[in-house]
């Protein structure tokens, strides 16, 4: 599969694209737009083996519902990004059976790397 959820009003998914310049053959996926199915989520789950990876603390959400003082469990964090697409980690993309979640430089340098081998 070759996929990537982002948010085209986040100005980091966005020049992240710019910067994988992705195939043509990857489908992207704006998640607000088109929310998240339990499916995609399950098999964002199998590349990562970690719903918590997928789950952003930086969302605001997260701080609004004191979350952070509050003790999250696998199902939790399934459920939070199932309810609110924010609490989705952006961008996650999806290449060749592997998964790069978040936007940090190392995830951001291992996406090119695979996408251009």
């Amino acid at each position: 599969m070759k996929k990537i959820y982002y948010l085209k009003t986040c100005n980091t998914c966005m020049r992240i694209i710019k910067e994988l310049n992705l195939p043509q053959d990857v489908i992207f996926q704006d998640i607000k737009e088109t929310p998240i199915t339990v499916i995609q989520l399950e098999e964002m789950h199998k590349l990562s083996n970690s719903y918590e990876a997928l789950f952003s603390k930086r969302a605001k959400l997260y701080k609004e519902m004191d979350l952070k003082n509050q003790t999250l469990v696998e199902a939790d964090y399934k459920n939070y990004i199932l309810e609110h697409y924010t609490f989705l980690s952006r961008p996650v993309l999806i290449y060749n059976e592997e998964i790069f979640i978040g936007n940090s430089k190392k995830t951001v340098a291992a996406a090119k790397a695979a996408l251009h081998e």
